[in-house]
């Protein structure tokens, strides 16, 4: 009888077979890792997608539908075309209002900017006190509402304690929030007093973001504070400065419940501004296809200024490297 002879089968070596078997079990929970990362992130982000629908993005659809239409909210919208940007180019009170709003923006815009950074700066190099920081933020805590309404019985021309003050340095009552020529800039400066604490602290956290090798290197050179401040501190600051400015025109832009609180547009249309021309339209005529026709005007005014200012200052672009 003769017995066939058989090798024994081959096999790899074990530390070759390990790494197999391994790699094998990362490759299958690598994959269904990955998905499972995937709907985790959707979960997190559905909340605000949803919210973002909602408030953002709809009603800006909406917005821009009515804008072509006539609707005062008792009747069904009716198509109109463009009558309401026609309208809307021939309104002399529409022009009134952009051009208020613009004095605004650069009066608000660039003593809040300068003031800010001041304020920044003197927080970098003299104090980092967390009490101080609290200190200067403490303004931006208040509502828009509640400091209108304290500035108006501060400002008040008769029985206001800043007036009070004036009067009795000699000077005669300024009628801060009662003249056409003073109402602007008091708005103004009061929104500047409001959120300056703020964009100081937003300009603070870039001024931590610059090493501070740079300015010792800077002293050795026997450079000034004036000279490091232009040469080192405002070229790198310079992406954080954008994006504040940019928020900060954003926002002045919308400007409306100081507004609405302390002048109410008034003296003489002399603080109608933009937004609250649009309110005045919409919940005070029920002429929301126009004023959402204004809306969308803004919203492209808004845009373009952002694109502006975004390319200017080369927000995108660090000179930190």
């Amino acid at each position: 009888m003769t017995i066939a002879s058989s090798s024994p089968p081959s096999r790899l070596p074990r530390g070759n077979a390990d790494r197999a078997a391994s790699k094998h079990r990362t490759g299958r929970v690598k994959d269904g890792g990955g998905r499972g990362d995937g709907r985790l992130a959707a979960v997190f982000i559905a909340p605000a997608l949803l919210g973002f629908t909602v408030f953002l993005l709809w009603p800006t659809m909406r917005g821009i539908y009515l804008s072509f239409t006539r609707f005062n909210l008792l009747t069904p919208a009716e198509w109109v075309g463009l009558d309401n940007y026609v309208r809307m180019a021939h309104d002399p009170i529409f022009w009134s209002s952009l051009r208020v709003t613009v004095v605004y923006v650069v009066i608000n815009i660039g003593v809040q900017t300068v003031l800010a950074l001041a304020i920044a700066v003197l927080m970098q190099r003299l104090t980092q006190s967390a009490v101080l920081r609290g200190i200067v933020l403490t303004p931006y805590l208040m509502s828009n509402v509640v400091a209108g309404v304290v500035w108006l019985w501060i400002l008040d021309t008769q029985l206001g304690i800043g007036n009070q003050i004036i009067g009795a340095l000699g000077f005669d009552h300024i009628p801060f929030l009662a003249d056409e020529h003073w109402a602007i800039p008091t708005i103004a400066l009061i929104n500047v007093w409001r959120h300056v604490g703020y964009t100081a602290l937003l300009l603070f956290a870039g001024l931590m973001a610059i090493p501070a090798d740079m300015y010792e290197a800077a002293r050795v050179d026997g450079a000034s504070e004036w000279r490091m401040f232009w040469r080192i501190t405002l070229p790198l600051l310079r992406p954080v400065l954008a994006v504040v400015l940019i928020m900060t025109v954003i926002g002045s832009f919308q400007v409306f419940d100081t507004v609405a609180v302390t002048t109410a547009g008034g003296p003489a249309n002399a603080t109608n501004v933009l937004q609250y021309y649009i309110y005045g339209a919409a919940f005070g005529r029920f002429q929301f296809g126009y004023a959402s026709a204004m809306s969308v005007a803004l919203l492209v005014v808004l845009s373009a200024i952002t694109f502006v200012q975004y390319r200017l200052t080369r927000a995108g672009q660090s000179d930190l490297g």
